[in-house]
């Protein structure tokens, strides 16, 4: 495809962008200008990442590889959705029910519909990578679908569900820096060893992450009956 190399330069630079403002952003105080600003920064990178990834994912495409062009069109299906929860927590924090509107619910279904679709793909060219990171997308539509229940009965729900994005934004993040950039600054870690640990190691410490922070961070749901008062 013509101009394959301009956008993976911009996909490299902006993941460059994300990985640098991500830290930046975790280690400012939550709520200040500047973290609302570099968290700003960060997922315009995240955009630029997905919108330059469109055209990759064509590219493979048309040059006959199905099973990667799938995987990577998964991969920017789990990011966006990622990007998007992340977004509308905090913009939508006043409006629950907004927040709960048919995108959520059509990003709960995709999710799982994809990964079924690369688990299949997966066991089909026996490539364990995409059966194993199938369960990402599966799991994550379903606790999408099972949060839907329990956010209207939560006064801080949008804490949650924006630090719980970011925690499966940092993952994509890192995931792209430890298995393709790393290797190439590092050669001694071009091996299967390595390969996988950079792609389920990030996803692992993702969960332990979130688990938490949902302990840091619990709020007792309100009694049920009583009116929930949004910040």
């Amino acid at each position: 495809m013509p101009g394959s190399a301009s956008f993976v330069a911009m996909h490299i630079a902006a993941g460059t962008i994300a990985l640098g403002t991500f830290w930046l952003s975790a280690s400012l105080r939550k709520g200040s200008h500047a973290h609302r600003l570099c968290g700003r920064v960060y997922l315009v990178a995240m955009c630029l990442v997905i919108a330059s990834g469109v055209p990759l994912t064509l590219a493979r495409l048309s040059a006959g590889q199905v099973a990667g062009a799938a995987f990577l069109g998964y991969l920017l299906l789990l990011v966006g959705t990622s990007v998007w929860l992340s977004w509308r927590a905090v913009r939508d924090r006043a409006q629950p029910a907004r927040y709960l509107g048919r995108t959520y619910h059509l990003l709960a279904l995709a999710n799982p519909l994809a990964g079924l679709a690369v688990l299949w793909l997966g066991v089909d060219r026996g490539q364990p990578l995409l059966a194993g990171f199938s369960l990402v997308g599966i799991l994550t539509g379903i606790d999408m679908l099972r949060r839907r229940r329990s956010i209207p009965a939560q006064p801080r729900w949008w804490l949650q569900e924006h630090y719980g994005a970011m925690v499966a934004n940092a993952a994509a993040t890192h995931i792209a820096f430890l298995s393709i950039g790393l290797p190439r600054l590092v050669p001694v870690l071009q091996g299967p060893a390595w390969f996988y640990l950079a792609w389920f190691g990030p996803v692992l410490l993702a969960v332990a992450t979130r688990l938490w922070l949902d302990r840091h961070y619990r709020i007792a749901p309100l009694p049920r009956g009583r009116p929930v008062a949004h910040a």
